[in-house]
């Protein structure tokens, strides 16, 4: 299988759930679970997979944790989507702290070759999801009214945002980080004409 399919196959849930997220005006906890557990689930199988296609190593080892990880935090997100928002704040931040860490450790061991940056931006960005996700304080209710709508921003509504923002940034990025591998995977070498 081409190696640049692995980022595509990966930015399909994420786009998907961002536009979901987007267009939602339900941003409550259970959504959040929800949509989080469909994301664990399809990532980790298309990590998974693509990790077992590989040859036996320490990278591919990882890579079957990571895969394990999401598809666990996503089985426990869509059986428990009435959780509530403490659930939704220990499934999301535990998997992403792990998985974060995980793949940034996997750029850093690889660094030099073909989609090493990726995997620490990937990464990067996992564990700030985890950060932001944490330090929403719980209670959070803020009122708002504009025009003649109102309503209430609260915890629930901005963690799930968050999520909506992450799969949004994530999926993007995997979808350009695949186009140079794939650019690259399909040039034919140019034949020298020195002697």
């Amino acid at each position: 299988m081409k190696p640049w399919i692995a980022p595509l196959i990966r930015a399909v849930p994420a786009i998907v759930l961002a536009i979901v997220i987007t267009f939602s005006a339900d941003h409550s906890a259970s959504l959040g679970l929800f949509t989080f557990g469909i994301f664990g689930v399809l990532s980790g199988l298309a990590i998974g997979i693509f990790a077992l296609r590989g040859p036996a190593s320490a990278e591919r080892t990882v890579q079957l944790i990571q895969a394990a990880l999401g598809v666990l935090a996503g089985i426990a997100a869509l059986t428990v989507t009435a959780g509530g928002l403490p659930y939704l704040v220990l499934v999301v931040s535990a998997w992403a702290v792990t998985t974060g860490f995980l793949e940034s450790y996997l750029g850093l061991r690889s660094r030099g070759e073909p989609g090493a940056r990726d995997r620490m931006f990937v990464g990067g960005l996992t564990v700030v999801l985890a950060i932001a996700v944490l330090v929403v304080p719980p209670d959070y209710i803020q009122p708002f009214a504009f025009d003649e709508v109102t309503g209430e921003v609260t915890a629930s509504v901005i963690i799930v945002g968050l999520l909506g923002a992450y799969w949004a940034v994530l999926g993007i990025f995997l979808v350009i980080a695949g186009i140079p591998v794939k650019d690259a995977a399909t040039q034919t070498p140019v034949e020298s004409s020195a002697p």
